[in-house]
């Protein structure tokens, strides 16, 4: 667990896997997340031999906080600084949600760094129910009360079947958000600001690497269709459909969703050898 100044901003960070690896793997965190929150998938990529490296977005929990509003270039700048910084040059990477709106915009502005991408749950374009929902969670978040932020977002987040089986859990979760600190919700409310400049469709051809997207089928945040438009304007993408699965797929479908991205990276050649 790290810290280092980039572009003005400390950059929190955590390495992981095999340090002396070619193959390095960075996860791109959701807007509401932190490093943690890929704790059910990493075994998969550390016993593959993977080098893997997760850090927070500025104006997120553990990095600084900015006086401004970030912008997308400036999570890319970040990106590749901190890439410069461990001496990487070129990477895969898996973003979900915000993250892989984040790898989006680094893939177009820097497609030599990237060997592969796999986006789950993501857009390239908003929608007037998108921009409401997540208007309403900025709205919340500059509320600053934990529980009721989360109680807000939590409908949008789960399959029904996830939601059902997770009650007391994720009940659980929310009266935790009350000892969060301020400039957490300060943060998440300029993410939201942040997200709602998401316009990268018209970019997507300049994407050169190979890149799997992954949808649940029930996500009504961000819907499939969003998803396939993604994978229909990068020449090298991939889509597929995960049944039963709200928006966060890292937490109700992680088995899952390894078995698929290991696939891809086999296909792919993309595992150490």
């Amino acid at each position: 667990m790290s810290e280092v100044m980039i572009n003005g901003i400390n950059i929190y960070y955590e390495e992981k896997g095999d340090p002396t690896s070619g193959a390095a793997l960075f996860f791109l965190n959701g807007v509401m997340a932190s490093t943690g929150s890929w704790d059910l998938m990493l075994p998969v990529f550390e016993k593959a031999g993977f080098r893997i490296i997760l850090h927070d977005f500025r104006a997120q929990l553990k990095s600084g906080k900015p006086e401004q509003t970030p912008t997308f270039d400036e999570h890319v700048e970040d990106l590749k600084g901190l890439m410069d910084h461990l001496g990487i040059s070129r990477a895969s990477f898996i973003g979900t949600s915000y993250g892989g709106e984040v790898f989006m915009y680094f893939a177009a502005k820097y497609p030599q760094k990237c060997s592969s991408g796999v986006i789950i749950d993501s857009v390239s374009e908003l929608s007037p129910l998108l921009e409401a929902a997540v208007g309403s969670w900025l709205t919340a978040a500059e509320l600053g009360n934990g529980e009721a932020f989360y109680n807000i977002m939590l409908p949008w987040l789960y399959s029904s079947s996830y939601l059902k089986n997770n009650r007391d859990f994720l009940l659980q979760r929310g009266s935790q958000m009350n000892s969060l600190p301020a400039d957490y919700f300060s943060g998440q409310a300029d993410l939201y600001r942040t997200f709602l400049t998401v316009d990268i469709t018209s970019r997507l051809h300049e994407i050169t690497a190979p890149v799997l997207v992954l949808c649940g089928k029930e996500d009504i945040l961000k819907p499939p269709t969003f998803s396939e438009i993604i994978a229909d304007n990068i020449p090298s993408g991939e889509f597929i459909l995960i049944p039963d699965c709200g928006h966060v797929a890292i937490f109700e479908k992680a088995h899952e969703l390894n078995e698929l991205i290991m696939g891809f990276y086999e296909r792919k050649r993309l595992i150490p050898s």
